[in-house]
């Protein structure tokens, strides 16, 4: 058996199964699927998924789209995100990073991405000025690194939230840390890996969760549950979403172990390697 995870070791992988050794039995082919776009059509990638046994997909959205080129239900088995639960549990203490930032007792929205084009950080930080017309104290953490990043500063001048945005750059140590800062945690894009994983740690985390209705987001967060997901992909709506968390407490916290549970039960790596695992077995 061999299992891609991408379209260049897919083809390899195609390769290594028209090439077998006389006498050895042909290789099974798995191939998960991470991102929509990976999913082409065309009579090449026909070809290629005619030769491959079976596909894992971490979303729906993908799911239907390999069902439309032509994936049996028996052929594609959907997995969930994963989130580290033992490490984002919500025990860590939120202090030290309320103290470097200087954020106060101030609500904090926290967004963690990659700075790159497509990921969203554009449309939360119009939304996050509206929010400011209600909220003025709060504010919105950045976390993450990448090209994007000047562009971003830029536009955070020109839209007057040099005092209210803060970019906090790369963190993985302090990770739990800055989630457990968080008030509410903001996604509004899928990224290159469209489980979504930053959104199920927030969840594990216990932070409520406002997304867009991307990638495996809507399959993950429970619109007024765990979180809100937008209606619409526009600054007005990212805002309404931010204060419908922020403005309840008591609210944001039931959702936060709502979604806690929700990681604990969905999200968790022993459910995900036990259908992986039950793939396997079946095509044995």
């Amino acid at each position: 058996m061999i299992h891609a995870h991408h379209s260049h070791d897919h083809w390899l992988s195609a390769a290594a199964r028209a090439w077998r050794p006389e006498g050895r039995a042909t290789p099974v082919i798995v191939r998960t699927f991470h991102n929509l776009r990976a999913v082409r059509s065309g009579a090449l990638a026909a070809a290629l998924y005619h030769r491959t046994t079976a596909v894992v997909v971490v979303s729906r959205e993908i799911e239907a789209r390999c069902r439309a080129l032509g994936f049996s239900s028996k052929r594609v088995s959907w997995m969930p995100g994963v989130a580290d639960l033992a490490r984002f549990d919500g025990s860590a203490d939120a202090g030290s990073i309320r103290e470097e930032l200087k954020l106060g007792e101030a609500p904090v929205v926290v967004c963690v991405a990659r700075l790159a084009p497509n990921r969203g950080q554009e449309l939360l930080l119009s939304g996050f000025r509206r929010l400011l017309e209600t909220l003025p104290g709060a504010r919105l953490l950045l976390v993450g690194k990448g090209e994007a990043r000047p562009r971003l500063e830029g536009a955070v001048a020109e839209l007057g939230l040099s005092e209210s945005v803060v970019f906090a750059g790369y963190r993985d140590h302090d990770l739990p840390a800055v989630l457990a800062a968080a008030d509410c945690f903001a996604l509004m894009a899928a990224g290159s890996d469209e489980s979504c994983r930053a959104a199920l740690e927030a969840m594990a985390a216990r932070r409520p969760v406002v997304a867009r209705r991307v990638g495996a987001l809507p399959d993950t967060v429970v619109d007024g549950e765990t979180g809100v997901l937008l209606d619409q992909d526009t600054p007005e709506a990212v805002a309404s979403a931010l204060l419908a968390v922020l403005a309840d407490r008591a609210r944001a916290r039931a959702m936060g172990q709502a979604g806690r549970r929700r990681a604990e039960h969905e999200f968790n790596p022993e459910r995900a390697v036990d259908i992986v695992e039950r793939l396997y077995l079946s095509l044995r």
